[in-house]
């Protein structure tokens, strides 16, 4: 029985290892992402027309910010959507373009909360 906890925490400590390697590594290959040029990217291709200036949604889009999704929900949503947003491919968007877009979706601040504005109070 001890035999059989011992090779199953093995197992498991082998398998964390080969984890953050490939996340390392993956991280490694990810290109470097620039809110700046995520914001020009956000403007050039449209985005702000469905989802607003800063992410805050509108009446086609829903909102992208503060509360972003993870980069790899993101980038499997714009690349192969089936709803009413179009599929963006790479020809259209770059996966550089797409990184720095999140990357400035990201950086939006979250609003002040209501409580604090006397004139909410």
């Amino acid at each position: 029985m001890k035999n059989n906890s011992i090779n199953s925490y093995f197992n498991k400590l082998v398998l964390i290892a080969i984890m953050a390697l490939i996340s390392s590594h993956a991280m490694a290959q990810a290109p470097q992402a620039s809110a700046d040029k995520g914001k020009q990217a956000y403007v050039k291709n449209g985005c702000w027309g469905c989802h607003g200036f800063v992410g805050q949604g509108g009446i086609a889009g829903p909102k992208l910010a503060p509360e972003t999704k993870p980069i790899e929900y993101f980038q499997a949503f714009v690349r192969y959507t089936n709803g009413p947003m179009p599929p963006y491919s790479e020809k259209i968007l770059s996966n550089q373009d797409l990184t720095d877009i999140h990357a400035y979706l990201k950086s939006i601040p979250k609003g002040p909360d209501y409580k604090t504005l006397p004139l909410l109070n």
